[in-house]
């Protein structure tokens, strides 16, 4: 059996929209394609993206005007909701080479998977999200499903997203949770708390929650660092609550570094391979 989880400003941004190859302009366009990936199929509306990316209604109408004549975007004829667009897809395919994190990952997160016995996610930083590109069902007869391959979350949201913050430091994760704010609201969570969460994950050397996002169940995290020694990704595990004992905790997280142990140094030997 699985278990399945589930903002006024100034005329500023207005006129900042209509420069020419204006850099600010870019960095909206992209912001508004990353609300639209972590609603995923379901898309949003009008109000709420505008909301989301902090812009006026009019500023994101035009972002999303010009995104939706490339095919970036498309918007449903029956809810008019925004929705990522069939050029997203077909840009990705030209890039041949895969990330070497979920080449050398899929693995370890396998067999931490059978080992442990609950379900197992790869999660990757993306900028200032994290996004499941990876999960893998234990042994257990209840599983959790509480990611889908593919989506995405805002730094901070779940319990991955604390461990990759944890990797860093504190300033540089306040600067991320800053920018993020506004997309807090939707889960319930203050930068506060999540700051909070970072600095025990931090001290501990691993992030873990009692009580994850999929209610009934909870997570164990540990982070992933790349060959420069910043926080790449995260590997988590997440089994139902009653089977989140401190002493299965200990369990899982020494499973969990062995396996991002050797993936670091595994993604070490890659990069070198790769300057050579």
């Amino acid at each position: 059996m699985a278990t399945r989880g589930y903002r006024d400003t100034t005329g500023a941004d207005a006129a900042s929209i209509d420069l020419p190859g204006g850099t600010q302009s870019i960095q909206r366009a992209v912001a508004v394609l990353r609300i639209l990936a972590t609603a995923r199929d379901t898309g949003l509306g009008l109000t709420e993206i505008s909301k989301q990316a902090e812009l006026t209604r009019p500023t994101t109408h035009r972002i999303l005007s010009v995104l939706v004549a490339e095919g970036i975007v498309e918007q449903r004829q029956s809810s008019r909701r925004y929705i990522i667009g069939e050029q997203i897809p077909l840009l990705a395919i030209s890039r041949r080479r895969r990330d070497p994190l979920l080449d050398i990952a899929s693995p370890h997160l396998r067999a931490a998977a059978r080992e442990i016995g609950d379900t197992g996610f790869l999660t990757r930083r993306a900028g200032l999200d994290a996004v499941c590109v990876a999960r893998q069902l234990g042994t257990y007869p209840i599983q959790v499903l509480a990611w889908d391959v593919g989506e995405r979350r805002p730094l901070g949201v779940s319990n991955a997203g604390i461990a990759i913050l944890s990797g860093m430091q504190s300033d540089a994760a306040r600067g991320i949770l800053a920018k993020n704010q506004s997309r807090f609201s939707r889960y319930g969570v203050s930068t506060e708390a999540i700051m909070g969460e970072v600095r025990i994950a931090r001290a501990k050397g691993f992030a873990a929650r009692a009580r994850s996002l999929t209610p009934g169940s909870g997570a164990v995290s540990v982070v992933i660092r790349s060959s420069n020694g910043a926080p790449h990704g995260a590997l988590t595990i997440t089994p139902i609550s009653r089977r989140l004992s401190p002493r299965r905790i200990e369990e899982i997280v020494a499973r969990l570094r062995m396996h991002a142990e050797t993936i670091e140094s595994e993604l070490g030997k890659a990069s070198r391979s790769t300057r050579i």
